[in-house]
Order: structure tokens, then sequence, then C-alpha cells
């Protein structure tokens, strides 16, 4: 069931879990989680970044494979298909394409033209019914070119943000995308708090969900955390069952390189890893 992510996470910071956003990158990862969702009764959200989306061949095919699969294998769990480091113009093509929700991420300009762009996609979005994230501070690492430093967000900024109606907001907490490498200081729980206290009810958005410590998640949930980003984890999953496959022979065994036999082993692994993180999270039969 596609909806906007708005009452899913604001159902998850008032019972103090989190939703998880798995993002997409075929046709395998999209059935993967939706099958994961349902089987575990759990609300959940598809991410799409704008590398991803371009390698779908588009936003419009990606919400038509997300809209057909969701009807054809009779999803009733509340399913949001979401932008995830979206640029200005990246919102309204998946606006027009028909997504469910989008992120807009303003956080690499001044904080006045963050504020002036996400106001106008703000209004935006809520005349649709659509629901909307922003973000502050940013996210270190690299995900399909959007790069960061790492930068903790200005709790101040995060309420200025918070104010103009947005659904959702994330706050870089020293929180990166792709692995941890092993000097990594952890999460900044003194920033999130303080995010926390300025921006109220508002669910807050962990980014770079891979790697992080099962406590560390549960401390951020805790504090606000309503959604946690995954995709990191689901590739490298997907990757190793893949060559654990080949590497034994099966792709020479009988028809075994058949793409449905080959990718087979993968698609499972992202099933377990799914499921393994939705109840970490707490999500599981809160749809």
């Amino acid at each position: 069931m596609l909806v906007s992510a708005t009452e899913m996470l604001n159902k998850a910071r008032a019972g103090k879990y989190a939703v998880g956003q798995f993002n997409i990158n075929n046709l395998e990862w999209t059935k993967a989680i939706l099958l994961t969702a349902q089987e575990l009764n759990s609300p959940v959200i598809l991410g799409v970044s704008e590398g991803a989306g371009k390698y779908m061949t588009g936003f419009k095919t990606v919400a038509a494979m997300v809209k057909a699969m969701d009807e054809s294998l009779g999803i009733t769990v509340p399913v949001a298909l979401h932008l995830d480091h979206g640029s200005y113009e990246g919102c309204y093509k998946c606006v027009k394409a028909g997504f469910t929700s989008i992120m807009f991420d303003g956080s690499h300009f001044p904080i006045a033209e963050n504020v002036a762009k996400t106001t106008e996609l703000v209004n935006v979005a809520h005349n649709l019914g659509l629901s909307i994230e922003a973000e502050v501070g940013a996210i270190g690492g690299e995900e399909d070119g959007v790069v960061g430093k790492g930068e903790c967000a200005d709790p101040e900024e995060c309420k200025q943000i918070a104010d103009l109606g947005v659904d959702f907001l994330a706050a870089g907490i020293g929180n990166i995308h792709g692995v941890y490498p092993a000097n990594w200081e952890g999460l900044s729980f003194e920033t999130l708090a303080a995010v926390n206290a300025k921006v109220g009810e508002m669910p807050l958005v962990l980014h770079g969900g891979t790697g992080i410590p099962d406590e560390q998640i549960t401390k951020a949930i805790s504090l606000g955390v309503a959604k946690i980003n995954v995709n990191t984890e689901c590739q490298l999953v997907f990757a190793e069952a893949t060559r654990q496959y080949i590497e034994a022979g099966k792709d020479r065994q009988g028809k075994g390189f058949d793409p449905r036999k080959l990718l087979a082993p993968g698609f499972e692994a992202i099933k377990a890893k799914v499921k393994e993180k939705m109840e970490l999270f707490g999500s599981v039969g809160k749809a």
C-alpha cells in the first residue's frame, strides 16, 4: 500500500521505534524488501538515490515498477517511495513521476538558501499529499556523488528548518555513508539530544545506518530517531552471497547460470538483512 511516510513516522516517533528506509537498486532489491515487510507486518520506506534512479532508467520507471509490484504482490503494509538525498531539480522529477515522499538535501547550501528552497518544496509536497524530509549538517562519506564531511548539525538551524513544516528531519551527528572506518568516534548523542530538544516531536532521521553498533541505534531511537537508512549493508550481503554461489561452481550446475537462480542467494540475503534490521529497529508488527 503506497502512502506518504508522515503517518508511519509520527507513529514510530510516538511509539519509540524506527521505520527502516532500505534503498532499492533493481527488481530483486524491491521485491525482497516488500516481501519481508509484508511477512513481518512492518511499515517500510523504499529509498531511491538520484544515481540509482538514473541506473534504473529514470524515476518514472522506478515509480511504475514499485506501484505494479506493490499491487501484484498484494502488499497491505504501508510503503513509502522516497527520494534519498534529492537535489532541488530531482525533487520535482520525483513529484512528477509519482513518488509518495521526497527528501530535499539542502545541507550544502547556506542556511538561508536551504530555508528558501525547503519552504518552496514543503508547499509543493504538502499540496499533493506527499511527505518531505530535509537535512541540516552533513552525512560523511559519499553516496552516488553526494559527498559530505560529516559536520554535526547546528541545533538552532535544525529548529529553523523544522519550523518550515517538513515532516521529518535528517541531522548530521557524526554518521557517514558506506562502511565506517576503524577509528570512527561514534554518534554524537550530545548533538542528537540538543536537536531533539529543539524540534519537539518531529521524527528525526539517521542516515548511514550500516555498521552503527546496535546499542547506538537503540539510544538514537530513544532520542527521537524514527527513520533509519540502510543501503550499504544490503549491497554487501548481496555481493557476498552471489560470490559464494559462483565460487562454489553452482552457476555451472544445470541451469545455475539462469539469473533467477544466480541472483536467488543474494535475494535471500537481502531479505535476511532487512528482517534483522526491522527487528532491531522495533518496527515488526507495527503496520
